[in-house]
């Protein structure tokens, strides 16, 4: 058939064609506003992480430098992305389901199901600038017009969404309290060793001092040994970073690559020091032997008791960071009950389903016609 003809047979039939679109579309109309479940969609926004990494403590070892995005697996802070995938985590959902009880609210066999269910219904956008936006899509009961608590819905609608706000910031908080306590481990191990050391030089300078009290340094030893105590608690400090970072990440991270590559700079400037290279005022091989050994002691105490004191107050902050209960979630808008349903759509898809049985019927009569107008050719052959 040409298009000529098709047209032709359409407005042949348009009585019956727009009789039965124009009672359907009501129907779809009525079914919708009445019959279909109504959702409701309550939006919270979530700020990006701070990259100043305000939750994190160890760190300003020296000279105020920040390490302690170092614990968490590199030099930035955890970012936007791994937020979105905490939130679409089962943990999560299982903490929203005990949270507020929806097993029975998805007519669930466990909280697992539940969670899996609640999943389905999370919607998750991450716009360029970071900020995440989290609805949680709601519906009412078939027939809400008459059966559904419509107010009731719009606040649970909220509810869940800030719900799921609570369960990310419950999760962060765990994880951040969990690597806080493998650093005070750690460090807690260091100062162990550190305190052993620092015993043991304190106690050879006093045998030392006891057996030769007229031994005394000029001030040109005291000044390097205090720049090589400097030096050598860098070393210990950047050692104390190093392992930290190899426990959480592989050898062939940047970070850690970078931190031997420091290290290997700051031995070396050490040694230099020791050997008494021209670059330095004072080289220790210089010292007469009897204060050469004092210079050994009164360095070896220095560098172990301020390499105690860094350890000290590290451990204190990671101690305090494990304890710590304070919000690790920055939220820009809570959600609230929603003023208007995200869905159905009543009067758009009414029209929409208008539009495609006015099609589907214009089709058929075109092909019914079609087969008539065969079978009269074919009529007139026989």
């Amino acid at each position: 058939m040409t298009l000529r003809e098709i047209f032709n047979t359409i407005l042949f039939y348009k009585n019956p064609i727009l009789k039965i679109t124009f009672f359907s579309t009501v129907l779809i109309f009525l079914i919708l506003f009445f019959v279909y479940p109504i959702t409701y969609k309550a939006p919270v926004t979530i700020l990006p992480p701070a990259q100043d990494n305000k939750f994190g403590s160890f760190g300003g070892l020296i000279g105020g430098q920040d390490f302690s995005n170092l614990i968490t697996g590199g030099l930035t802070n955890a970012n936007s992305q791994l937020f979105m995938e905490m939130l679409k985590s089962r943990s999560a959902a299982e903490y929203v389901v005990k949270k507020l009880n929806l097993i029975d609210y998805f007519d669930s066999k466990n909280e697992y199901e539940a969670a899996g269910k609640l999943l389905e219904n999370l919607e998750l956008s991450l716009n360029k600038e970071g900020i995440i936006t989290l609805t949680v899509e709601t519906k009412t009961s078939f027939l809400p017009v008459f059966f559904a608590n419509i107010d009731s819905v719009k606040k649970f609608s909220a509810k869940l969404s800030n719900t799921f706000v609570e369960a990310l910031d419950k999760i962060n908080r765990e994880k951040l309290t969990s690597k806080a306590k493998k650093a005070r481990e750690y460090i807690e191990e260091q100062i162990k060793f550190t305190k052993a050391k620092l015993d043991s030089a304190e106690n050879e300078l006093m045998i030392f001092q006891n057996k030769n009290k007229t031994v005394s340094l000029p001030e040109q030893i005291s000044a390097a040994i205090d720049a090589a105590a400097k030096l050598k608690t860098e070393i210990v400090n950047t050692e104390v970073q190093i392992g930290l970072l190899e426990s959480n990440l592989r050898e062939d991270n940047k970070t850690i690559i970078a931190l031997k590559k420091k290290l290997e700079q700051l031995k070396e400037q050490y040694n230099k020091m020791e050997l008494g290279n021209q670059d330095y005022l004072l080289a220790f091989k210089e010292v007469p032997e009897l204060g050469k050994k004092l210079a050994a002691i009164l360095r070896e105490v220095k560098i172990q008791n301020e390499v105690y004191l860094l350890l000290q107050q590290q451990y204190y902050k990671e101690k305090i960071q494990e304890n710590r209960d304070l919000p690790t979630v920055d939220v820009l808008d809570k959600a609230i009950p929603p003023l208007k349903a995200s869905g159905p759509r009543v009067i758009f898809s009414s029209v929409l389903g208008g539009v495609f049985i006015f099609l589907l019927l214009s089709i058929y009569f075109v092909l019914k016609d079609k087969q008539i107008i065969q079978l009269k050719k074919k009529v007139r052959g026989n």
